[in-house]
């Protein structure tokens, strides 16, 4: 069964969210069990992210990964640790996501 790169690109950057909130709970790696997520995660990640670029140009990829990492890791940090964007902030993730739309929608960039 061959899974769709979009779905691959999905797969990687929900990984590296998971594999980035766990960093946190790492606590440096001095923990083994969230440790072990971070590097599990990162491994997934980044084989899924390769896997797209099959078929996907690198700059959409990595525009998509980018600003949906960003975004959803902003996200986690507001409901694990209670860390609120404020409005500069806002705009800021706002702006992100501008731009991979824009790419998105308008660029002709091909994988080669």
């Amino acid at each position: 069964m061959r899974v769709p790169p979009y779905a691959l690109l999905a797969i990687a950057i929900v990984a590296e969210v998971i594999a980035t909130s766990a960093m946190r709970a790492s606590d440096g790696f001095s923990r083994l069990l969230p440790s072990m997520v971070v590097v599990l995660g990162y491994g997934i990640a980044f084989y899924c992210l390769s896997l797209t670029l099959r078929s996907i140009p690198v700059g959409i990829v990595y525009a998509i990964w980018s600003g949906a990492g960003i975004v959803l890791i902003t996200l986690v940090a507001l409901v694990l640790y209670r860390q609120v964007p404020d409005v500069p902030a806002i705009v800021g993730l706002g702006l992100i996501v501008a731009g991979v739309a824009v790419l998105n929608l308008f660029s002709k960039m091909q994988a080669h």
